[in-house]
């Protein structure tokens, strides 16, 4: 499985009230495992900056992960960034044999 980070902007007809904040995400959040039974949720933050949450969660494939961004947009309240994501161990695997600048360019 794919590891994917999301970026959620919510906008500011969003919400009236902290508890329609939780309303919102338990109806979001059926909704996606309804239709995305495979994505796995592996951590949700809220953040202080350009965006207001940031999850982690892992799918089969990039049309996948863009299924579950699209479910967030269309309860019309939130924009959505996501990124494939590599662990650190995986990504060390993947670049260990690749040439270094000056072999490539000699």
């Amino acid at each position: 499985m794919a590891i994917f980070i999301m970026l959620t902007r919510l906008s500011h007809h969003a919400l009236q009230s902290p508890p329609s904040l939780e309303d919102l995400s338990h109806q979001v959040m059926t909704r996606i495992r309804k239709e995305c039974p495979e994505v796995k949720w592996q951590s949700s933050f809220a953040v202080l900056g350009p965006a207001d949450y940031l999850d982690v969660f892992t799918a089969p494939d990039i049309a996948t992960a863009t299924k579950v961004a699209t479910i967030i947009r269309t309860f019309g309240h939130a924009t959505t960034e996501v990124w494939a994501a590599t662990e650190w161990d995986r990504f060390v695997e993947l670049v260990r044999d690749l040439p270094s600048a000056s072999a490539a360019s000699g």
